[in-house]
């Protein structure tokens, strides 16, 4: 069946709130050398399609302008040079932009299998979480068997596929959430605690627990817990941060128990990384990680699934944050 001549997408007139967005046409992508193109039946929609529309979070010059970031789908046409990927496999990946759309185009060094069992909503759940879990947590910080891991928004995307991963890999984990429905849920997941920031300090919430702290977290809060955070570090600790949801620029801060507690403080976002860096990300993941969504000793955790056309309605209530887990859209 031959391909249509344009396509359905989340059209961004201007920056703003969820209002601005709507339903526009536009030619299909052609796929060049290493892509392939996949016709959408799953999106997920995450912050930094957010800060994207806030304007907060520009594409890079060479990514599509339209928002979303993972998908999942049928390959419908390759690029030149593409090689183990053909037309009708199922696939999902990370995309450097033009998730929103019906059709996308993917590297083929960022896409991966729909694990035996899945749908295309839960294989879509899959690609923006986990990369940046297992680039940020296992890469980077290191995380090992034994070890102790703090995860704050333990709720979100992010912070359900942290969760599962460290705890399927020998860590105890804790987690900040704020609601004790939330807080249940993480332990669910495997939170050996999970600390209700609303209510709770969690700093010292960790050194009551602990005792010297624990060895990684995981943050995406940013400067409002920078302090706290190097508080319940552990002698040679470290601390990862993904996201500045409570600002970026930390003032006054005593940097002193970095030298005395030997810490490391590192953070990084995905989008920037080299089509290599990301190629290894995926590549791990393929090997160590979905044997693990196969086996079912992890999955990813879905709140709503919304229709493409209400895309509006999916990112207010990603914004409004009472979700647990992943918020979704099915195309089609």
């Amino acid at each position: 069946m031959p391909l249509p001549q344009d396509m359905r997408f989340v059209d961004l007139p201007s920056f703003g709130g969820p209002e601005v967005m709507t339903i526009g046409r536009r030619p299909l992508p052609v796929p060049q050398d290493g892509q392939v193109l996949v016709r959408a039946e799953a999106i997920g929609v995450n912050r930094p399609d957010i800060a994207q529309r806030q304007g907060s979070y520009p594409p890079p010059k060479d990514a599509s302008p339209i928002l979303g970031l993972e998908l999942s789908g049928e390959i419908v046409a390759v690029g030149s040079s593409v090689r183990g990927h053909g037309v009708g496999d199922k696939v999902c990946g990370l995309a450097n932009g033009g998730a929103y759309a019906e059709y996308c185009l993917l590297p083929t060094g960022q896409i991966l299998p729909f694990p035996k069992g899945y749908d295309a909503v839960k294989a879509a759940a899959l690609p923006e979480t986990f990369f940046t879990v297992w680039a940020n947590l296992f890469q980077m910080a290191g995380l090992t068997e034994g070890e102790t891991v703090l995860i704050h928004g333990g709720s979100s995307g992010i912070g359900t596929t942290a969760i599962q991963l460290a705890r399927a890999f020998g860590a105890e984990v804790y987690a900040t959430a704020g609601s004790k429905e939330k807080c249940d849920a993480c332990e669910k997941l495997g939170a050996r605690r999970a600390i209700n920031y609303r209510s709770e300090d969690f700093a010292e919430v960790i050194k009551a627990e602990t005792g010297d702290g624990v060895d990684i977290i995981l943050d995406m809060i940013g400067a409002a817990y920078f302090e706290r955070n190097i508080a319940s570090l552990a002698r040679d600790g470290c601390l990862s941060i993904i996201a500045f949801l409570g600002g970026a620029l930390a003032e006054k801060v005593n940097l002193s128990p970095i030298m005395v507690k030997r810490l490391t403080v590192t953070g990084s976002t995905m989008r920037p990384r080299t089509a290599e860096e990301k190629r290894a990300i995926r590549d791990d993941l393929l090997s160590e990680v979905w044997p693990l969504l196969e086996a079912g000793t992890v999955a990813p955790v879905i709140h709503k699934v919304f229709a493409f056309e209400e895309v509006v309605e999916a990112h207010r209530l990603l914004e409004e944050g009472s979700h647990v887990g992943k918020v979704m859209l099915r195309v089609g």
